[in-house]
């Protein structure tokens, strides 16, 4: 009986299985037809090519076929000889589903931002819980504070147990304090520690001259002791408190040094040093004077920690009586300077520390990059052989961290295929970037597996940097994204390529060169035919002519709206909308050509045709195929530095994934306008967010149609669909970040917007605010630096114009204008009402839709006053915005009116009056005669002096002549930078602890600060205060919104 065959020999089996073992990998099998294919079960699956080179190769072994070229005697292409590459055999059918690929890929990066996102939420619960650990350990000191005052006014002296808390001086020693860069609040060292009531038990136990043999009958591990309470809980105990373990210690050393690095310190103890009067002198942070003191002991186990919290208190005892002795043999009583037992921790470097690394070579003597005058765009990908990149997420992270120090920005993909990246570095340090890139590993560079030699063609550096001043005006990048991705290009293939057998890289100048000898040969075949065709009628006894060698099939891979402004001349677009729609057209174009015609391919940076090529030569089995190494960015660079004189044989704009959206290379107009048909450059997109269409559209019709692609999409945006404004190429609008996400370079496929809190979430779901809104900003910081951020912001000022819109009248009195944003917001509000409610144009006295604001400084009033002119000459929209924009350029000048009036949309009055005191003009205001007779007002904005807040609200309250019952009064600044809660928790506010806060403060800068702080915790005091009595006001309902610094809303009853 005849043995059934099986799918593959068993010889076959036994050399897999051989080969698997002398790989170091395994193989699974699976059926696929009738042959047996192998995939790696440990690395990168194995693509369809591959497993066509097991399953025909490995049975039925057939010889490559040669290369050949049509250009003699010299092939027009040399290739390189690729890792583990071969030409499938031409009667293998390669099956790509395009379609199932590109879902493929789309559900992996899904899968990858969910797990980003997941790895994002865990570092926000992980950073929220410490900082919740913070908040609590913060209250319980201040709780503690409140505990020791109290017991210090009843008594003057603690009688049963101690202070709730220790102050611990940390001196670190000039080693350290190089090292660490201590600021102001390090520079002081103090710290407090909690005291438990466990350490009472500890002081009382053995005798106090005992030194320290009193801690062996206390030692918390020693569970026999009977006088410890809750033994079973000690250890817990033991970690939780600084004045127990070192543990607990350290850890509290390094919340407070937070570039503190462990085991690179040793720490000792000592007790304070007083004066006569009992005050704590400054201890020597001096190393020798430190190691000579009396009274030092190291800190190396729990057992030093508690002894030295113990002698600590102990200290502190004896000084309280000796206090309480000199306070009985004296007529008066005096309190003792020493409220707390007090220790001195020194925080020593250790001698014996492995030193730390000496830092790589392009650190050393780096520049500092925020001085640089100019940026400069470069571009790499890099697609590392064999397993590619191993973690992907690994490398990422490692990017961000390495190039942090350069201040680089950019987008970068990360996937085990390898890396892609567009960046602007500051050109100071550019070389210190590029060998950070490219520094071998022996010689300490981290990036030798994912970069250094497997960069394609090294990096594409533009030749010409952006200066800063250009840059911030209209940065190619905002930040520095590092993304790991399914594929660094969308490609839509279901299994890999080997991306190393990608056709011959050819140089920039020889691409060039065999550019314009194509384009000779074209002109001959033109030439050729002409005379042919000229010649028909006669007869020809002359020998034919030479065959002219075939043109070159020139391929330009990129997308349609890419080659609808520039491409090189013979060049023929694959005339696709996304990548990924490659592989079909090349399949039509090229199905009736020769496996050996000459094929050369090009795209943007390089990338895309390494994709391209790659499957050409193994999938489509074509042998003479090349690629421009660098892409358009690299000819561009190369002709310009190493044959300017040359004409270029692009022609056009080189449209680029960043800010710019493209770099012009000759002056050819390719593109069709969209909306008229004529000739352009400009490639943009609609404004309507969405509409968003990528189009092609000449500088007239962009404004003429408000930078959108049609009427309807224009009327969208100008009729309130605004949103921000996008970048053309040639122009000086700025693109957005929302823009920059959905130009991810060479990636299709849409990303999920991740949030890094609540205040961005609501942002980005909130309508964008109006253009001339952002030029006041910008004007604003222009011109008030230090005044920035008292501007209301998008947030508060859409709030405001709501308010306002919903109100009876539209009647605001405005008390503090500044720069005019909130006075604009109002004045929208109110005009939004006066035509709800159908009433006429609205005057100061007469009532209707009206605003009045009221200001001191000349200055600001002057910027507001030419922000509401502008307002209503202009209006909130694009055009509004672009002449304001001009108030940075002529600047302003300094008020000197009494006052000015505005009118806007033909139903909104608008007058700012100088004053010299809010209040007193208000008091004037509710009098018989004042002499600026108002209508009342349906909404009274406060923001002006915080010291006389109340006064405000009682007048507005008290009398209906400026505000109309069941009016709003709303008052900024509120919750006043979040201080409001200290001095919420400090009953009648912060109390001045000069022993606390004029420690070591000598420079000048740091009294300064000092000062600023004083300043700020006593406006927080009278905010609190004012907040305290407006709530238990029985006329007004008040609700404190913590939207910005916090707004409080107070309705008149």
């Amino acid at each position: 009986m005849a043995k059934k065959s099986l799918p593959f020999s068993l010889a076959t089996m036994v050399f897999l299985l051989s080969l698997s073992s002398s790989l170091g990998k395994k193989f699974l099998f699976r059926r696929s037809g009738s042959a047996a294919v192998a995939v790696w079960k440990n690395g990168r699956p194995a693509t369809s090519l591959g497993a066509a080179f097991l399953t025909t190769h490995l049975s039925h072994p057939q010889p490559q076929p040669q290369r050949q070229s049509l250009f003699q005697p010299q092939p027009l292409f040399s290739t390189k000889s690729p890792r583990n590459t071969h030409v499938p055999n031409a009667n293998h059918n390669h099956n790509h589903n395009h379609n199932t690929g590109a879902a493929y890929h789309a559900s992996a990066n899904r899968q990858i931002v969910q797990r980003r996102n997941e790895l994002l939420r865990q570092k926000r619960e992980a950073r929220q819980k410490a900082l919740e650990k913070d908040r609590r350990r913060n209250l319980r000191l201040r709780e503690l504070f409140h505990e020791e005052n109290g017991h210090r006014k009843e008594s003057s002296s603690f009688e049963t147990g101690g202070p709730p808390m220790f102050a611990v001086k940390v001196v670190t020693c000039p080693a350290l304090r190089a090292e660490l860069k201590t600021n102001g609040r390090e520079k002081r060292g103090r710290m407090f520690v909690e005291r438990p009531a466990l350490f009472d038990q500890l002081l009382c136990n053995g005798d106090e001259d005992g030194g320290e043999s009193s801690f062996r009958g206390v030692d918390l591990n020693e569970s026999s002791n009977d006088e410890i309470e809750d033994f079973d809980d000690l250890e817990a105990t033991n970690t939780s408190y600084a004045c127990l373990s070192v543990k607990a210690l350290k850890q509290t050393i390094h919340e407070f040094f937070r570039r503190l690095k462990k085991s690179t310190y040793v720490l000792s103890a000592s007790l304070p040093l007083l004066d006569e009067q009992g005050n704590v002198l400054p201890h020597p942070e001096n190393d020798e004077e430190t190691e000579t003191m009396t009274g030092t002991w190291k800190v190396e186990t729990d057992e030093d920690v508690q002894r030295a919290f113990v002698e600590a208190e102990r200290f502190f005892l004896r000084q309280q009586q000796q206090q309480q002795q000199t306070d009985d043999d004296s007529s008066s009583a005096s309190s003792s300077t020493m409220k707390r037992p007090t220790l001195i921790l020194h925080v020593t470097k250790d001698p014996d520390a492995p030193p730390p690394p000496p830092p790589p070579p392009y650190l050393a003597n780096l520049p500092d990059p925020q001085i640089s005058p100019t940026m400069t765009m470069l571009s790499f990908y890099s697609f590392p052989p064999d397993t590619g990149i191993p973690s992907p997420e690994s490398t990422a992270e490692q990017l961000k961290r390495l190039w942090r120090p350069f201040r680089a920005l950019g987008r970068i993909y990360v996937a085990r295929e390898g890396i892609n990246a567009q960046m602007a570095v500051p050109t100071n340090v550019l070389p210190n970037f590029l060998e950070c890139c490219t520094l071998p590993a022996e010689r300490g560079g981290e990036l030798a597996e994912v970069l250094g030699e497997y960069m394609e063609n090294g990096m594409n550096v533009d030749p010409i940097p952006v200066p800063m001043e250009e840059f911030r005006v209209n940065p190619a990048f905002r930040n520095l994204h590092v993304r790991v991705r399914s594929q660094i290009v969308a490609d839509g293939l279901e299994t890999p390529l080997d991306w190393q057998s990608a056709g011959y890289d050819m140089p920039p100048l020889e691409w060039h060169r065999r550019l314009k000898e194509a384009r000779e040969v074209r002109e001959k075949m033109e030439r050729q035919r002409k005379e042919r065709e000229g010649n028909e009628s006669e007869e020809q006894n002359e020998e034919p002519l030479p065959p002219l060698p075939p043109l070159p099939i020139v391929l330009d891979c990129r997308n349609n709206y890419e080659t609808q402004v520039g491409k090189f001349e013979l060049a023929e677009p694959l005339d696709t909308v996304n990548f990924r729609d490659s592989w079909d057209v090349l399949k039509e174009r090229l199905k009736d050509v020769s496996k050996d015609a000459p094929i050369m391919t090009y795209c943007t940076g390089g990338i895309r045709c390494v994709k391209v090529n790659a499957y050409l030569t193994q999938e489509m089995e074509f042998t003479n195929v090349a690629r421009l190494a660098g892409g358009v960015i690299a000819y561009d660079r190369t002709l310009n530095e190493q044959a300017p004189t040359e004409e270029p044989m692009f022609k056009g704009v080189n449209y680029v994934f960043d800010g710019r959206m493209g770099r012009r290379i000759t002056d050819d107009q390719l593109g069709t306008c969209y909306t008229c048909g004529s000739k352009t450059h400009l490639i943009t997109n609609c404004k309507n967010e969405n509409c968003h269409r990528r189009m092609v559209q000449c500088e007239k019709c962009s404004g003429t149609y408000s930078g959108t692609c049609s009427e309807g999409c224009k009327a969208r945006v100008l009729n309130g669909g605004m949103v921000p404004v996008k970048s053309v190429i040639g122009s000086k609008t700025t693109s957005t970040d929302q823009e920059d996400e959905k130009k991810e370079m060479e990636y299709d496929d849409e990303e999920n917007v991740v949030y890094s809190n609540l205040d961005d979430y609501s942002d980005g779901h909130s309508t964008p605010a109006a253009p001339l809104l952002r030029e006041i900003e910008a004007n604003t910081a222009s011109i008030f630096p230090s005044g920035a951020h008292m501007v209301s912001g998008a947030m508060q000022g859409s709030f405001l114009t709501t308010l306002a819109s919903m109100s009876r009248e539209g009647r605001i009195l405005e008390i503090g204008s500044f720069s005019g944003y909130a006075t604009a917001c109002f004045l929208e509000g109110a005009s939004l009402a006066g035509k709800l409610s159908g009433s006429d144009m609205g005057t100061r006295e007469g009532g209707g839709p009206f605003v009045l604001s009221l200001e001191r400084d000349a200055r600001a009033l002057g910027l507001a006053a030419a922000h509401l002119k502008v307002m209503s000459e202009f209006g909130m929209g694009e055009e509004g915005a672009k002449e304001a924009s001009k108030i940075r350029s002529d600047g302003v000048e300094d008020f000197e009116k009494d006052s000015v009036s505005f009118t806007y949309n033909d139903i909104a009055g608008c007058e700012l009056i100088r004053v010299s005191d809010a209040l007193a003009t208000l008091e004037e205001m509710t009098s018989e005669n004042p002499s600026i007779s108002t209508a009342p007002f349906d909404i009274v904005f406060v923001d002006a002096d915080k010291t006389r807040l109340k006064e405000y609200v009682d007048i507005l309250v008290s009398n209906d002549r400026i505000l109309k019952k069941g009016g709003l009064i709303l008052v900024d600044n509120v919750l006043w930078k979040g201080l409001v809660l200290d001095a919420a928790s400090n009953g009648s506010g912060y109390e001045s602890n000069s022993e606390d806060e004029d420690e070591n403060s000598s420079t000048e800068k740091e009294r300064e600060a000092l000062r600023r702080n004083r300043r700020a915790r006593k406006l927080a005091n009278k905010m609190h205060r004012f907040n305290s009595a407006v709530v238990k006001d029985d006329r007004v309902e008040v609700l404190v919104i913590p939207i910005r610094d916090g707004l409080s809303l107070i309705r008149k009853r």
